[in-house]
């Protein structure tokens, strides 16, 4: 049998994950929910960087490993790609299509949070939408700032910001009256695609309001890639022995 190692966390991955056997091992970093009803073994915790996976992928047995992580997560992308390369075993990743600006959106574009900060300097009230990265900023707010931060986690109270602790996906007429509640001027998102957290951008468009969009990282060259579930899933099925759940 062809064992897989899938490294997950995301919505894509677990759908992945649901048609997965008993022989194979669904790999989260331990942020969010972890599944309790799938026919594969669920592995929570990272792994030490390359050097490892590489171990963990040998001594394991792995056969394929299938990179189904976030966009953003270059550095578990980076490691997948060497572990696998230095034992020869293949390496599939899900790299989904980012969001495209459409008719009436206001996009500004940066790259890092030195970059995200400029580009906010004339905002009062964003809404941040890239995840924990913002926590470790709430004592750099501007005199003239309120932030709002949607995350995965719970956190503790801040006198200039408020932490929403909300999973995906969000509806638009949720996300309409979120808007209208806390009167935002500025989103702050990853260029995430996928239509789990896009209806904030329907909103902002709606509102004229800019976005300051985090830029993709660069990742690395996989032996295939698939740009859906669907079409990984059909390259799953004609994989010779692999059990399925």
């Amino acid at each position: 049998m062809t064992r897989i190692l899938l490294l997950g966390g995301t919505g894509d991955a677990l759908r992945i994950a649901r048609q997965l056997g008993s022989g194979h091992v669904y790999s989260l970093a331990g942020l969010g929910k972890v599944p309790e009803d799938l026919s594969c073994e669920v592995r929570v915790g990272g792994f030490g960087g390359s050097e490892g996976m590489t171990r963990y992928i040998e001594s394991e047995r792995i056969g394929l490993v299938i990179d189904a992580t976030h966009p953003y997560a270059a550095r578990i992308s980076a490691n997948a790609a060497k572990a696998s390369g230095a034992l020869r075993v293949p390496c599939w990743a899900l790299r989904r299509a980012g969001w495209q600006p459409q008719a009436g959106d206001d996009w500004r574009m940066v790259g890092d949070w030195a970059e995200l900060s400029a580009a906010l300097a004339a905002f009062r009230r964003p809404l941040f939408t890239l995840g924990r990265e913002p926590l470790a900023h709430l004592d750099e707010i501007p005199p003239q700032q309120f932030w709002t931060v949607r995350c995965l986690d719970a956190h503790e109270a801040n006198p200039r910001a408020r932490i929403l602790a909300a999973r995906g996906p969000f509806t638009l007429e949720g996300e309409r009256a979120l808007f209208d509640a806390e009167a935002f001027d500025v989103v702050v998102s990853k260029n995430s695609g996928g239509s789990a957290t896009e209806a904030k951008l329907e909103v902002a468009r709606e509102r004229g309001l800019p976005v300051v969009m985090l830029r993709r990282p660069e990742l690395p060259t996989v032996d295939r890639e698939f740009a859906d579930v669907a079409g990984l899933l059909e390259a799953l099925r004609v994989l010779p022995q692999v059990a399925r759940a």
